[in-house]
């Protein structure tokens, strides 16, 4: 039986999402990544709640022409930004079923870069 893509990706996310959650304390960090651009979320999962969103579709990150790498770092060092003026400190990350390099792994730099720790 063919597996494609998606049905790949959604195995390993609910596979990840059963000990990945997040608090208000430690809000989870969710990372989608599009063929053009990059998304993050900071989720409480007990209240059920979106604290913080960011995706390079923003007008400040748009306006830099650079690569999508650099692109999503410049997410990660926004949400942090936002996230460290809330009062976040510590998230779980949550690399959605993507594998852990390329763009996703810019992001997370980028995070821990803005001062998230995780």
């Amino acid at each position: 039986m063919a597996v494609n893509k998606q049905q790949r990706r959604e195995k390993i996310k609910l596979k990840l999402r059963k000990t990945i959650k997040g608090s208000a304390s430690a809000p989870r960090l969710s990372v989608y990544r599009s063929n053009s651009e990059i998304y993050a979320q900071l989720i409480d999962d007990k209240g059920g709640k979106t604290l913080l969103a960011v995706g390079s579709v923003e007008k400040t990150i748009q306006s830099v022409k650079v690569n999508k790498s650099e692109k999503a770092k410049l997410v990660g060092k926004m949400i942090a930004e936002k996230a460290v003026a809330n009062g976040i400190t510590s998230v779980v990350f949550d690399r959605n079923g993507f594998l852990y390099h390329g763009r996703i792994k810019s992001l997370a730099e980028g995070a821990r870069e803005g001062g998230l720790k995780f």
